[in-house]
């Protein structure tokens, strides 16, 4: 039964083109080129443990002491004590979707006549707890700049291993000779690496920094995921290339720019985010739909048959292009929000608890946030 099914999941004729079949693509000593071999695509999800392994080892023995060097204070908020009724109403808040930042006026009211406190003790119990669950400065600091210097090292190696390529400067010879065309060995750990790196996301994501756009950001690894997966399956590197190295640009400067803020350099600071703005506007909303997109849905037809394949491809691109839009909107809005108060203020990309903190109290707002990616 398990064959079957997926002997009609992999039909050739969804993931081939016409006349093609897996036999003709699948590696040996007898084929002229090197062909993608598919059980090679788990590879990355051990490789993902050991990217979190020494993400681990990197923020603990490297970015945690440079933070500290730097004045980021890794002090925690006063424990709220325990109180098993408001523990149990804190719980049930939780629950929606962060919709919900502090008790209603009735829960508050119900809460203290019940427990025999004033309101004022309950309102006090709850900016404790949130506080509690809210990551120290450190912490964020050290999964920014892990990010940050990933991202630094995939673009820059995938300039060095790209350069030569005659794909990069000729997109066309993505789909000349398909799907006949060889994968080198630094193609190959390209592609391997940055599938172990959005595996790796898609883990520690259930254990990092909460935020509000969980559910986005999990859609966009899985769909990254997916394309990279496909893609080398179907023998697609070459494009799947391109997008990779396109979505890792911008990231650096996001990742650098949310770092400074949580080291206090604020100019430095604006200075990065306006230069990520820039550099995401123009990637993103620029290049990919109008030179990628562009290419997968208008050349590619020019230049071979169409097959079943290439729409699931061509969705799945067009599914970040749409994230990106939504992103953008998101970025516009902190840029917007930097130039009216002068700097950029708050987190770029504030968790729950960083909005949370506002207590009904407190007069300090926090722009909303935005995120990378590509993740891709």
């Amino acid at each position: 039964m398990l064959r079957y099914l997926l002997d009609t999941f992999w039909n050739e004729d969804v993931w081939l083109p016409p006349n093609t079949t897996w036999e003709d693509i699948k590696p040996g000593p007898d084929k002229v080129v090197v062909y993608n071999d598919h059980r090679h695509l788990l590879y990355p999800i051990p490789l993902a443990f050991v990217l979190i392994a020494l993400r681990h080892l990197i923020e603990n023995y490297w970015f945690a002491p440079f933070g500290k060097s730097l004045g980021i204070k890794n002090t925690r908020s006063k424990k709220a004590p325990i109180i098993p009724k408001l523990e149990a109403a804190y719980q049930e808040c939780s629950k929606i979707k962060h919709k919900q930042q502090f008790f209603s006026r009735e829960q508050i009211c119900a809460l203290a006549k019940h427990l025999d406190m004033t309101e004022r003790q309950v309102e006090r119990w709850w900016r404790l707890r949130r506080s509690q669950d809210k990551p120290s400065t450190l912490v964020k600091f050290c999964e920014n700049a892990w990010r940050c210097i990933f991202y630094l090292y995939s673009f820059s190696y995938g300039v060095f291993i790209l350069w030569d390529k005659e794909w990069l400067w000729d997109i066309d010879q993505c789909y000349i000779g398909y799907p006949h065309q060889g994968v080198t060995s630094d193609i190959w750990w390209y592609y391997m690496i940055s599938s172990a790196f959005y595996w790796s996301l898609t883990f520690s994501q259930f254990w990092d920094v909460r935020r509000k756009d969980f559910w986005q950001m999990f859609v966009h690894h899985l769909a990254t995921i997916a394309l990279l997966s496909f893609s080398w399956v179907c023998n697609l590197h070459r494009i799947g290339t391109l997008v990779l190295l396109l979505h890792d640009c911008a990231d650096i400067f996001l990742e650098a720019a949310k770092a400074a803020k949580y080291a206090n350099y604020q100019k430095f600071c604006d200075v990065i985010f306006t230069i990520f703005t820039v550099l995401w506007i123009v990637t993103r909303l620029g290049i990919y739909p109008f030179f990628i997109i562009w290419s997968t849905s208008i050349r590619a037809p020019m230049l071979l048959p169409m097959f079943a394949a290439y729409y699931i491809f061509n969705s799945l691109l067009c599914l970040l292009l749409c994230l990106h839009m939504v992103w953008t909107w998101l970025i516009l809005q902190v840029a917007y929000k930097a130039i009216n108060a002068g700097k950029m203020e708050g987190d770029i990309r504030s968790s729950s608890s960083d909005v949370s903190d506002s207590s009904p109290q407190s007069n300090h707002s926090t722009p909303n946030r935005v995120n990378n990616k590509k993740d891709k």
